[in-house]
């Protein structure tokens, strides 16, 4: 055979499998004969093979076993998919030439191989591209989706910037959660990371490439290469990967609306990496064989053994990613040892000759990182559609691959022929132990043990004598209450009748007789009233009895019952601990330490939530320096727990379950060890870790972003500045003409009062603020004997602000909040500086309207004298207005909470939305200065949140209506309200109640997935659904928040008491959340 006839043969054997491989997994069809029935009809186009399978009716032939169980020669393929029944290469072990199929696909790969040879790009590439397509353009044809909502940036840069070390977020630039989560998996390996951040372009980059494999790897590696640095050293809270998911959009040839594939991408990923590697390694060795160090990091191999019609075979084979079912298996150990063993294999060793067929899987290298694809997608043949399996899989932190090692088969073995008989024998004992715990041959089964002791019971129970039915006096009128009562009864009433009159007094004596005449009655029997009590008459059994039986009959039936019901419980016992040793004996066979000699340390699992059609992935990493698992859900990165992780992982609890799963050699702590200086000796942390020409681009990025920072600072210093001009003008437009002098230039900016102390009419709340004021006024003219204006004025404000002190100082019920009566209790509260607190006293007393009495005006003249003699260094007024600012924002929140409690009270839960909404979000930025600054946060979080979950009822209960108004409504409510909100649940994972109610919201549609509905139902699902789930924690920007109206303090602390009263009346727990 010549060289190109090897390489023809190889790359026939590798499109066949590749081909079958995709075929199987859009399909869910695992019968090799039947795919490749349909890819001979296809010609080798995927999509027409996948309509054939979908829409053939006939039923499935059954497969032959002798095509089944060849398998491939030598060969150094690592794309071959392993660990199911369709993955092995087909080779004829008994020398006869190839099956007309084998030929045929052979020759037609001559033209594709001449065509990689000018392109570069591999059979494969154009068949994963061609199913794509075919999927893409039925789901354009089927479900119209729409194009995916793009979660935008806050305009805040102080938003977006990164808190010190955490790690920085990938922003979610359209469905492209997948991208996110695989990539912080693989910049987490700190050893894949180091070869990106130091891979070097080859040199003869700069020409143009040679095809067009070149001509998109490189450009993709040198866009990972930013994307990794940025990820080490940029001072942003997230980047932006478009430019990286560009490239891999364009060459998939898919919408942006296109949801990939977690494990497929990963693939294709690799073995792009792996390319530019490739090239580079080419490139530095020529004339040696090229090293790449994609190959030793991801790939592996295993060692084929099997037997067919008698004849052993061994074929050693390459492979990168696992794949493994989990359907019918419980944990990862069971999947592996399914996939690690196809077929009858009592034979594999066996000395005899026999003609059954099987193959087991040893691994003979196991790569530093090993990937497993766990398949939790199946192809149902009825509805015609994919479906998730939601199954539970438990895996463990620490997985010990010694028993699936070639080095370890024989004692591999023996292990598993003892696993064999132990679970042979398990199972007659818990058939046996079954028998014992549902006994009976009816529909009802009971414990054995208990019928026995139900037997005794009955025969040990009083017997009678006469027919349950005959001793009913049937004579009795209805009610029974003529009842004769028996001789006790008539004896209480007599000596009731005879007690003496003095026992009726309040002595001793009367308590006494009052106390025996309880006992007398109840000594009584009552009157059994067979149509009003349920309760049986007290003369007849509790339970059936036996009719007759003898002392002798009696003590020989206990005997035997009790002896019997002895060794019922005993055998139980037996039963049960004999169980509970095997399940031991089988959990601790691989224990010993031999078979723990090559330990695999968990370092992330790709998760992902929802259906088949639709998704959202995230990733959790285990962070070895910090001991920790780290959640990564786009931008958001936030620190989890292995409790989350199975929560979330394991499956069967919801629809949220692991999908891909990425170990590393733990005897190679190379894979995630820090990089240190090599003359300092200092870990290398940030920009240092970075080669010079990557370092220049972050510090570049940084600086862009810095100066973004600057900009807004000015921005927002030049709005301060032109809200405290127009407040300042509006201040002295407002004021009347006055003849009093101007004052210099050099004192104090002109005088205004704040919104809330704004005096420039007697009514409203400045009314009510000046009948405070006078009468600070009047107590401290009462207590001063001198009259000068100046010691009134001292004497005054001690007097007010003792009364507001005290005010701040009562332990008072949320609907009795002093801090809305003035801003001085509010100051208090939270220890402003006292110079903040005189001015805003002195501003109180310097009201212009303060009575129109000569004693108010001097002492109004006074304080407006100090206020002016007040400088510039001695109060900070920028300071001073940061303060009020901060009160008129607590007002403001107030206000916001209390018209969305009122409107939510009413039921009015679309209106209320938005109310409760900002009033969390302001009140969140208040209690961010201090505890006192705002109201119950958890308060203002339970409404918000029960909101959101009314409101999603609501909208469930409209789409389930069916008619085309009632669910365009329901659609709208949930897109225009509860979808945008679900980042603001989601923005602080610490609260937990609020990431259930989004889990609880997100289950109920995901629910309707798997019922029957109308076809624009379906439609309308499914467009609405990746909305839905694919929810970023990146916060959305809002429509303005709604116009506030304007309460005097009076009516503002009345509704606001009003409404709190009703909270406290009518709130009640929510159900755990």
């Amino acid at each position: 055979m010549t060289v190109e006839q090897n390489v023809l043969q190889q790359h026939s054997q590798k499109h066949q499998q590749t081909l079958l491989n995709q075929l199987r997994e859009v399909t869910g069809t695992t019968d090799v004969q039947l795919l490749q029935q349909a890819l001979q009809v296809s010609n080798g186009d995927l999509a027409e093979a996948v309509a054939f399978l979908t829409e053939k009716n006939a039923k499935v032939p059954q497969q032959d076993e002798a095509t089944y169980y060849q398998t491939a020669q030598i060969t150094n393929d690592r794309y071959i998919s392993v660990g199911s029944q369709a993955d092995t290469n087909v080779i004829d072990l008994t020398g006869d030439d190839k099956d007309d199929l084998q030929r045929a696909i052979a020759l037609s790969l001559e033209e594709s191989n001449r065509a990689f040879r000018e392109t570069g790009i591999t059979d494969e590439e154009q068949a994963i591209s061609r199913v794509l397509e075919a999927s893409i353009a039925e789901n354009k044809a089927s479900l119209k989706r729409t194009h995916t909502e793009v979660w935008s940036d806050s305009p805040n840069p102080h938003d977006r910037k990164r808190q010190e070390n955490c790690p920085v977020g990938l922003k979610n630039v359209g469905n492209t959660c997948w991208f996110s989560a695989v990539i912080q998996s693989l910049f987490n390996l700190l050893e894949f990371q180091r070869l990106v951040l130091h891979y070097s372009p080859p040199a003869r980059m700069q020409d143009l490439p040679r095809n067009q494999k070149e001509h998109r790897n490189l450009p993709f590696m040198q866009e990972l290469r930013h994307l990794f640095s940025l990820l080490v050293g940029s001072k942003r809270k997230y980047v932006d990967p478009s430019r990286a998911v560009d490239i891999l959009k364009d060459a998939f040839k898919s919408s942006e609306s296109q949801q990939q594939d977690v494990s497929e991408f990963t693939h294709k990923l690799l073995d792009w990496l792996e390319d530019a590697f490739q090239i580079k390694a080419e490139e530095d060795r020529e004339g040696e064989k090229p090293k790449n160090p994609m190959v030793d990091l991801f790939y592996g191999r295993f060692l084929a053994v099997g037997v067919l019609e008698g004849k052993k075979f061994e074929n050693t084979e390459m492979f990168g990613q696992y794949p493994l079912q989990v359907n019918g298996f419980k944990d990862l150990h069971e999947c592996l040892e399914a996939a690690m063993i196809e077929g009858e294999i009592e034979s594999l060793h066996s000395a005899e000759n026999s003609a059954k067929s099987g193959q087991e899987h040893w691994f003979t290298e196991l790569p530093p990182v090993l990937t497993f694809e766990l398949s939790r997608f199946e192809f149902n043949q009825t509805l015609g559609r994919p479906e998730k399996i939601h199954n539970k899989l438990e895996f463990p932190a620490m997985l010990y691959m010694d028993r699936y090692m070639d080095r370890n088969r024989d004692i591999t073995r023996i292990k598993r022929e003892e696993i064999r008989r132990l679970k042979e024998h398990l199972t007659v004992l818990q058939q046996r132990l079954e028998r014992y715990l549902s006994y009976g041959s009816g529909p009802k089964r009971f414990p054995l043990a208990d019928v026995l002791q139900y037997a005794m019971e009955f025969a040990s129970s009083k017997p009678v004598c006469t027919s349950p039915v005959e001793d009913i006096d049937t004579t009795a009128p209805p009610g029974g209450t003529t009842a004769q009562l028996p001789p006790p009864a008539s004896t209480g009433e007599q000596q009731d009748a005879s007690v003496p009159p003095e026992a009726s007094g309040s002595g001793p004596q009367a308590q006494q007789q009052q106390q025996q005449q309880q006992q007398q009655q109840q000594q009584r029997v009552s009157i059994h009233k067979p149509f009003t009590q349920s309760r049986v008459p007290p003369d007849l059994p509790m339970h059936p009895a036996p009719r007759h039986i003898t002392e002798e009959e009696l003590r020989v039936l206990e005997g035997c019952l009790h002896r019997w019901r002895s060794e019922v419980e005993n055998d139980t016992r037996d039963l049960q601990a004999s169980i509970s040793r095997i399940h031991r004996t089988i959990e601790l066979m691989y224990s010993d330490k031999s078979m723990m000699q090559v330990p695999y340390r968990l370092h992330a699992v790709l998760v992902h939530e929802g259906q088949a059609n639709a998704g959202h992935y995230w990733a959790y990493i285990f962070d070895p320096h910090q001991q920790r698992w780290m959640k990564y859900n786009d931008i958001a990165v936030t620190k989890s727990s292995w409790e989350e992780l199975v929560r979330d992982s394991f499956g069967g609890y919801r629809n949220a379950s692991a999908y891909c799963l990425m170990y590393i050699d733990d005897k190679k702590p190379f894979l995630i060890a820090e990089e240190f200086d090599k003359e300092t000796g200092q870990m290398l942390s940030g920009l240092d870790k970075l080669p010079p020409d990557l370092k220049e681009y972050v510090e570049a990025d940084n600086k862009l972003f810095e100066r973004e920072i600057e900009e807004w600072d000015a921005l927002q210093a030049r709005k301060l500045q032109q809200e405290k001009l127009a407040l300042a003008a509006a201040s002295v437009a407002a004021q009347p003409m006055s003849t009093e002098p101007c004052p210099p230039d050099n004192t104090a900016a002109p005088q205004h009062d704040p919104e809330y102390m704004e005096q420039q009419s007697p009514t409203g709340d400045s009314k009510h603020l000046q009948e405070d004021t006078e009468r600070a006024i009047s107590k401290a003219a009462a207590e001063h004997d001198e009259k000068s204006p100046e010691a009134l004025l001292n004497t005054a404000m001690k007097v007010e602000y003792t009364r507001l002190l005290r005010f701040a100082q009562e332990d008072t019920p949320p609907e009795r909040d002093y801090r809305l009566q003035h801003v001085i209790v509010y100051f208090i509260h939270n220890q402003a500086p006292k110079k903040i607190v005189e001015r805003t006293l002195l501003m109180q007393f310097a009201d212009r309207n303060l009575g129109f009495d000569e004693r108010c005006k001097s002492i109004m003249k006074v304080a407006r004298a100090k206020l002016e003699l007040i400088k510039p260094d001695e109060v900070n007024m920028e300071e001073y207005e940061i303060w009020h600012q901060d009160y008129r924002r607590f007002r403001d929140t107030t206000v916001f909470l209390l018209i969305g409690l009122e409107l939510f009270l009413k039921k009015s839960y679309v209106e209320a939305l938005m109310y409760l909404i900002y009033a969390y979000q302001y009140n969140k930025e208040l209690l961010a200065k201090g505890p006192y600054r705002g109201h119950d946060e958890e308060l203002i979080a339970y409404y918000r949140r029960e909101c959101l979950l009314k409101l999603n009822e609501h909208a469930a209960a409209l789409f389930e209506t069916g008619e085309e108004a009632e669910v365009n409504t329901g659609l709208s409510i949930m897109n225009e309200l509860v979808v945008v909100c679900i980042p603001l649940l989601l923005v602080d994972e610490m609260e937990e109640k609020d990431m259930v109610a989004v889990e609880d919201m997100r289950n109920r549609w995901c629910s309707y997935l798997g019922q029957e509905m109308e076809p624009n139902l379906q439609e309308k699902l499914t467009d609405f659904l990746p909305k839905l789930l694919d929810c970023s924690t990146e916060i959305k920007s809002f429509h303005d928040p709604p116009k506030l109206p304007s309460y005097s303090t009076l009516e503002l602390c009345e509704r606001y008491g009003r409404v709190m009263t009703s909270l406290t009346l009518s709130r009640t727990p929510a159900d755990g959340r």
